[in-house]
């Protein structure tokens, strides 16, 4: 059985979540996910914990509160029991994401609400500190009309100690340079004209793929030799998304990292691409239902996708052919206060 927690919305964010909840997926007694799915009620209460992120090496998660635009870290004691670390710390309006660093010093939030990307100081213990904002971001577009406001989404660490982060407002990858307690953006990768880049994954290939919420496209950037990053390729997350109704959500990879997977809102569907050449060529390869509306983030396990609906308040699973890459029909589902995000425990 998978064990997961689940970020939801609350009150203050029109959802029904109380805090962070709890999923069982799969029987007791196997290691797979494909079995039943369970609603294991609260894990620990918080006022819309949107986004879940471990600590590297702590039994310690982070909750980014997106009402309260506020981040708080709860401590695992016992193997579904959590407790508070400390008050929660300010960041920014509308804090979307969080992800701690790989040595564990540091996290990094992402505000969609006021744009800014921050960085939270982490103590041995793992408890929060001291906040530092990031260079504020500039409109690679400035110029058009209407002005554009800001709008960071996502945070990923990739190989190499660097830092990429999405701003969907306008229209870029950030490229940061987090050493000697700093946050230094060193390089900008600027997407097409209202693409709406929002979240990222990286493959083992050494390519970063990007999907876009507002061009339905997947594009894949990558570093030259000498660290500079571009913009080498893209594809529409599936022939049959309709721009301006459809809004991918999360993108991920397949075990073995031979195919994605992008939930699509508006559509409430599943579109799975191939991974070809050298990492760079990404073919459509399927779209099917979700199971569920308003697929807020997916996340696969072993042959099963894992997937969360905001407004269906339910979470399904899906098997998914590790030879072709396409997700097949939706096997099981479970009702669970306005899910928007999946953390394997």
């Amino acid at each position: 059985m998978a064990r997961l927690l689940i970020g939801g919305y609350g009150a203050d964010m029109d959802g029904d979540a109380t805090g962070a909840g709890l999923l069982r997926a799969g029987a007791a007694d196997e290691t797979l996910s494909g079995g039943a799915l369970g609603f294991g009620g609260t894990a620990f209460a918080a006022a819309s914990p949107s986004w879940l992120a471990w600590h590297p090496s702590l039994p310690i998660v982070y909750a980014a509160l997106e009402g309260a635009g506020a981040v708080r870290a709860f401590r695992r004691v016992g193997e579904e029991a959590f407790e508070p670390v400390g008050a929660a710390v300010e960041v920014g309006a509308g804090i979307c994401h969080v992800v701690a660093a790989p040595d564990g010093g540091f996290l990094i939030a992402s505000c969609y609400g006021d744009g800014r990307v921050m960085r939270v100081a982490l103590d041995a213990e793992g408890r929060l500190g001291a906040v530092t904002a990031g260079e504020a971001s500039t409109d690679p577009y400035a110029g058009r009309e209407p002005e554009r406001a800001p709008h960071a989404h996502q945070a990923r660490f990739v190989p190499g100690g660097v830092l990429v982060s999405s701003d969907l407002g306008h229209d870029q990858v950030r490229i940061w340079d987090t050493s000697r307690g700093g946050m230094r953006q060193r390089g900008v990768v600027a997407l097409p004209f209202g693409s709406g880049p929002r979240h990222t994954v990286w493959h083992p290939s050494g390519h970063l793929y990007v999907v876009t919420e507002y061009s339905n496209e997947v594009f894949v950037l990558a570093p030259d030799r000498f660290g500079a990053w571009s913009l080498v390729a893209g594809t529409p997350v599936s022939p049959g998304t309709l721009v301006g109704v459809d809004y991918p959500g999360e993108i991920c990879l397949s075990r073995d990292a031979r195919f994605v997977v992008v939930g699509v809102r508006g559509s409430n569907t599943l579109a799975s691409l191939r991974v070809g050449g050298t990492g760079a060529e990404l073919y459509p390869v399927a779209m099917v239902e979700s199971g569920v509306d308003w697929p807020r983030h997916q996340l696969v396990t072993y042959d099963t996708v894992l997937v969360a609906g905001q407004r269906s308040g339910s979470v399904a699973s899906l098997t998914l052919d590790e030879r072709t890459g396409a997700p097949g029909r939706v096997r099981h589902r479970v009702e669970v206060p306005t899910p928007t995000h999946l953390l394997p425990l």
